[in-house]
């Protein structure tokens, strides 16, 4: 019993740590994939807003449920979208290329919804936020491997003026 209480702590203790080095992770050139094909947390095909302001989050597969990794870039993105009130945007969805036309439509949708749904609850106006859903049609990544699905599954924040 004693040994099975142990063996949960400590493993609770590795995921807590290893969470807390990917949420504070700096931006590298180093790719990073789980072999669950879970989110994708590199960051070569991220580009930016504004400095320090990650223009794109990404989602586990057939997800829409934002990351831990999602939620503090879609904080920065509300913190800089409040501090400029005239900038409006649109959330592009993405999904990778497995999977139907229709169905990658839809998942698209749904992730640029969280993500807008995340921007106004913390504080941006829903009318500055367009959503549009681009499902497989405009990849990161061509390749047709598990890099590739990671980086295409994605929600891309645009300026538009």
């Amino acid at each position: 019993m004693l040994f099975n209480n142990l063996s949960k702590v400590t493993l609770a203790l590795v995921v807590t740590l290893f969470l807390g080095a990917c949420a504070t992770q700096q931006a590298t050139t180093t790719t990073t994939t789980t072999k669950s094909d879970d989110a994708y947390t590199g960051t070569e095909t991220v580009k930016f807003l504004a400095d320090g302001v990650p223009d794109r989050v990404f989602f586990s597969t057939n997800k829409s449920d934002l990351t831990s990794a999602a939620t503090t870039t879609l904080a920065k993105q509300a913190t800089y979208l409040k501090a400029n009130p005239t900038l409006n945007i649109v959330l592009e969805g993405h999904a990778d290329e497995r999977g139907t036309r229709e169905y990658n439509l839809a998942l698209g949708e749904r992730r640029a919804i969280a993500a807008k749904n995340y921007l106004t609850s913390n504080g941006v106006a829903a009318n500055r936020i367009k959503v549009i859903s681009y499902g497989k049609e405009k990849p990161a990544n061509p390749a047709s491997n598990v890099l590739a699905w990671s980086q295409n599954r994605r929600t891309v924040t645009i300026k538009t003026n």
